[in-house]
């Protein structure tokens, strides 16, 4: 495992089906807070995630108390409107490159994962959670809105869910997470290590192609109508059979089913 003067550790694990990149924030004294230069460095190891074509990528926080605890409000107790714009339009950059990205994300979350920690973890595709977890949007307490990212959270919480933590700031255990949906629970962090393993193992199992495409259509789900939704999964499904993977995959299954 290597790091960066940034704080980002990097282990690749090389695989017969892909590799797969454990990203750590590594920033425990100060419960793994995201300042610029820690979002740019976060954002480029994503980036060489994505050229090394990756297929499965990891993000974790270091030690056991935090998983990402917010942006630093260090930094941002600085800032003027100008600065403030620049700020989190870098942080909306990271999460935009998280969501983007594509390989499956998978957020192993031990910890607080808090502000700008839960909307990085709402552009994950999968979401693991110890027990000592805890959740929310506390960013009203100290005197700005939520942003950005915290959009997707009305999507995957429900508006009541959402407005409840973005107008009160108030932190949620991890049952609360798992029965609002944002999150699938483990019991501690070995166990949610076990569960990231076996959603990795059965991602690399899986055509790269179809997970891709399977990928891109999660984010239209998100973003289009109905109606419009369906027809991307049309042409998706119609493009998939432009290549052999389906065939290949397809013939691998029969294969099992006649043994």
């Amino acid at each position: 495992m290597t790091g960066t003067a940034s704080e980002v550790l990097n282990e690749t694990i090389d695989t017969a089906q892909g590799a797969v990149v454990n990203l750590t924030v590594s920033n425990p004294r100060r419960l793994n807070v995201l300042d610029s230069t820690l979002m740019q460095a976060l954002r480029t190891e994503f980036q060489n995630a994505a050229a090394s074509q990756a297929r499965v990528v990891v993000l974790l926080g270091a030690g056991d108390r935090s998983w990402v605890g917010g942006a630093d409000i260090r930094e941002m107790a600085t800032l003027d409107p100008d600065s403030a714009r620049s700020f989190i339009r870098l942080l909306h950059t990271l999460c935009q490159t998280v969501r983007e990205h594509p390989a499956v994300v998978i957020a192993q979350i031990d910890g607080y994962c808090l502000g700008a920690g839960l909307e990085l973890a709402a552009c994950c595709d999968l979401r693991i959670a110890t027990r000592d977890s805890s959740f929310g949007m506390p960013e009203v307490q100290v005197g700005i809105p939520s942003v950005i990212e915290a959009a997707l959270l009305p999507r995957l919480i429900g508006a009541g869910r959402a407005a409840d933590l973005v107008y009160t700031g108030r932190l949620i255990d991890a049952t609360t997470a798992r029965d609002w949906g944002l999150v699938e629970l483990g019991d501690d962090s070995a166990h949610v290590q076990q569960l990231v393993q076996g959603r990795t193992a059965q991602v690399l199992n899986a055509g790269p192609q179809a997970i891709r495409r399977q990928k891109q259509l999660c984010r239209v789900w998100q973003e289009q109508p109905l109606t419009d939704a369906i027809e991307s999964g049309i042409d998706s499904f119609s493009a998939a059979f432009a290549t052999q993977e389906p065939h290949e995959y397809m013939r691998r299954f029969l294969h099992r089913r006649e043994q």
